[in-house]
């Protein structure tokens, strides 16, 4: 095992709709939303030693360590591990920084879920899920790995199975900060609630897309764009843009139309996350 580096994806994730439906006395807010995979991952590499330590590889830029929630996770989990073995870990990062794809919060859950193994600290998921949701409110959905609606401040979770569609998802020029969104004077806050048995998506919204549309100009532009060519909203608050298409094809012709400076990529919609099928691989390899 020492020394061996094993790899696993960290996928994103998209907010198929996205409701607030009021603040919290704690300055959070109730949300409702539904969650599903991508088939689109930041790629991790740990490679396990025996000298105690926790080293990251790879330095993203802007980051301090001390932030990155790669970092963070596996801090957290040192102090429950009863031997001497250590981490160096690698990320080869695909996923945007600020996208609203969860990146963040896919990168800490993966660790989460592959230091478990590989310091044989033998935690059940929930446990996993709740210590990661102190690093962030979708750490606990990719913990779990599979499509969920998601109330409370995104933590409260119910399994669901929305059609696996392919997106195009593209992102402009801009970067979000999702405290701004949140604290905006003009975020919508009193969506009604819904029932888990109403999620037809096709009749949901994104709220977050009032603020964002109405402050980057950017990103309301190119929603216009999409919206030309088939459904596309806003993920989580931005600034990526998903679009729904009936194939990998249509998808790849309608990203042939955006302008050079749009990044985008075309992935499928998935109700289990990729985290979760390479952690059986996983398992099978250290027997």
């Amino acid at each position: 095992m020492i020394n061996t580096t094993y790899t696993l994806p960290s996928p994103a994730k998209l907010n198929l709709f996205l409701h607030v439906n009021g603040r919290r006395p704690d300055g959070y807010h109730e949300l409702q939303t539904l969650f599903q995979f991508l088939d689109y991952s930041d790629t991790i590499s740990l490679t396990l030693t025996d000298d105690n330590k926790i080293t990251l590889a790879t330095p993203i830029d802007g980051v301090a360590e001390a932030d990155n929630l790669i970092v963070r996770a596996a801090k957290m989990l040192e102090p429950l591990k009863s031997n001497n073995l250590g981490i160096n870990i690698a990320i080869n990062k695909v996923l945007p920084m600020g996208g609203g794809l969860g990146g963040g919060s896919s990168n800490a859950a993966t660790i989460l879920l592959a230091l478990n193994e590989l310091w044989q600290l033998k935690l059940p998921l929930e446990k996993l899920a709740e210590l990661g949701l102190s690093l962030g409110a979708d750490v606990p959905i990719f913990v779990r790995g599979f499509a969920a609606f998601a109330e409370g401040v995104g933590e409260q979770l119910v399994p669901a199975e929305p059609a696996e569609c392919w997106y195009l998802v593209s992102k402009p020029e801009v970067h979000i900060s999702t405290q701004e969104v949140f604290q905006s004077d003009d975020l919508p806050r009193n969506t009604k609630k819904i029932s888990a048995f109403e999620l037809n998506t096709d009749h949901r919204q994104n709220d977050c897309e009032v603020v964002v549309t109405k402050h980057y100009p950017e990103v309301a532009k190119l929603l216009a764009t999409l919206l030309e060519y088939a459904p596309s909203r806003m993920t989580g608050t931005g600034a990526c843009i998903f679009t729904a298409c009936t194939s990998e094809q249509e998808a790849c012709d309608i990203q042939a139309q955006l302008p050079n400076n749009i990044e985008s990529f075309v992935a499928k919609g998935v109700n289990q996350s990729p985290t979760h099928s390479a952690l059986e691989t996983l398992r099978k390899n250290l027997g």
